[in-house]
């Protein structure tokens, strides 16, 4: 027991200071917080245990597994304990196949267990918490194994179906998984099962969703691709259909998400049918200046890297997601379904879900926030480390700096950037800088460690 602690001792002090900041959110701000209006959405479809029209409800079906706790503060509590358990698998995963050493990986798994948006994250009655903890089990479960065996390959690709039915930006997560599958050359028995496994959960969930609203398909809504062409657009190299000339921007241009819900966007003065129009402006928009289109969501994906976290795209708490020093009690405003925040919460668990701030424990975790993150040159360096060890050939890099790619670029590109959308980034780029560093040049990624032995046996005995 004394070697075992002394092995992992780095990684239990940064564990022990992790729950601690996690104790200051569940004490500091009671039951948990909440993002306007999408959290009371998300708690509507598990009370009712119906698909939302606008995103993917695996989140609801999250809330409504945990509903017979009748408690949202124990919701929160299961959330951080997912977000100590993505910790610990990048951990797990670094001292299994690297050399590193026991500080080594505490340090790759630190940004997970110390980030104060992290723990915010896990604090926020929103689906990003349950995705980024999938996405990881998933590609932790990948790598575990130079190859991985049938049922490995099975469980993360269920894994990562699981974390697109939860977002949708999952998917091409279950895209470079199978071809990790295949590169890895863990056999056609394993990509076959695997692809099977996500095809019954996102088929299941196209069911269920044709169920409710008479249409396959898992949710979303073609306004945001819409408002994200908004920004570059040109009608007059477009030249849309008369249909479509409503749509058309204006100056001075908006921020993205402002053209969903400001009273002077164009779609605000679209009438039915708005859905179908704004997909296919969006799609002529993408296909008349592709290269615009391209660039844009790059160069909005870059501002991960600045050292302040930009407030995009309105000041506020909410833009910013911190722990705010006061919180707006509940109104009557319709929060979803017809239903006030109030009723929302009171039917999940019997009384109002009202945040409340209390001190001491809210104002030591608002300090600690000052400073209590990861700065965004740091989170580059560490993709760039990541990328490094590709280009010196451990190809264990592949899968998990992959997936933080896709995460960190696609969601600018097809929607806005958010600092919501980068923290999901972060553990599979530590993963990845991790096994970067220490990953054991004599490990083929064809051998699988007890041949490797069997080979160094046979090696020692014919030069004996």
């Amino acid at each position: 027991m004394t070697s075992f602690l002394r092995s992992h001792l780095a990684f239990f002090v940064a564990l022990l200071i992790g729950v601690a900041l996690r104790a200051l959110a569940v004490f500091g701000y009671r039951p948990a917080l909440w993002f306007w209006a999408d959290s009371f959405a998300y708690l509507s479809s598990g009370l009712d245990l119906r698909p939302l029209a606008s995103r993917p409800s695996g989140y609801s079906l999250f809330l409504w597994l945990l509903s017979p706790l009748r408690d949202i503060q124990s919701v929160v509590v299961v959330q951080h304990l997912l977000g100590i358990g993505i910790a610990a698998l990048v951990y797990a995963v670094l001292r299994r196949r690297t050399a590193l050493p026991g500080w080594g990986a505490a340090l790759a798994a630190a940004p997970v267990l110390l980030d104060v948006h992290q723990i915010q994250l896990e604090h926020l009655m929103m689906a990003d918490l349950l995705f980024t903890f999938l996405a990881v089990a998933g590609v932790a479960i990948l790598v575990w194994w130079p190859k991985p065996p049938v049922w490995a390959a099975t469980a993360a690709l269920f894994l990562l179906a699981l974390a697109t039915i939860t977002r949708t930006i999952g998917l091409p997560l279950i895209v470079i998984a199978a071809a990790w599958v295949l590169l890895s050359r863990a056999g056609r028995g394993a990509l076959v099962a695997g692809v099977a496994a996500a095809a019954v959960v996102l088929g299941g969930y196209a069911v269920w969703f044709n169920s409710a609203h008479g249409s396959y398909g898992m949710g979303g809504s073609s306004t945001w691709l819409w408002s994200r062409t908004m920004t570059f657009a040109d009608c007059d190299r477009m030249n849309p259909a008369p249909r479509l000339t409503g749509l058309c921007p204006s100056e001075p241009r908006l921020a993205a998400p402002a053209y969903i819900w400001d009273a002077a966007s164009p779609l605000q003065k679209v009438g039915a049918g708005r859905e179908e129009l704004a997909g296919e402006f969006a799609s002529l928009a993408i296909r008349s200046q592709p290269l615009d289109f391209l660039m844009t969501g790059l160069k909005d994906a870059l501002w991960a890297f600045e050292w302040e976290r930009r407030v995009y795209p309105s000041p506020g708490p909410q833009s910013a997601y911190v722990f705010p020093e006061s919180v707006k009690p509940f109104s009557d405003k319709i929060a979803s379904a017809g239903r006030t925040a109030t009723q929302l919460t009171t039917a999940y668990q019997g009384s109002p879900g009202e945040t409340r701030v209390v001190e001491p424990w809210a104002g030591v975790l608002r300090a600690y926030q000052q400073q209590g993150y990861l700065r965004g040159p740091f989170l580059a360096i560490i993709l760039l480390i990541g990328l490094g060890g590709l280009a010196a050939r451990r190809w264990s890099v592949l899968l998990p700096l992959a997936a933080a790619a896709a995460l960190l670029v696609l969601p600018p590109m097809i929607a806005a950037f958010d600092h919501r959308y980068v923290v999901p980034v972060v553990p599979l780029a530590c993963l990845a800088a991790g096994l970067a560093l220490g990953a054991r040049r004599s490990a083929s990624p064809d051998v699988q460690p007890d041949q490797r032995r069997k080979v160094a046996a046979a090696h020692h005995a014919a030069n004996s």
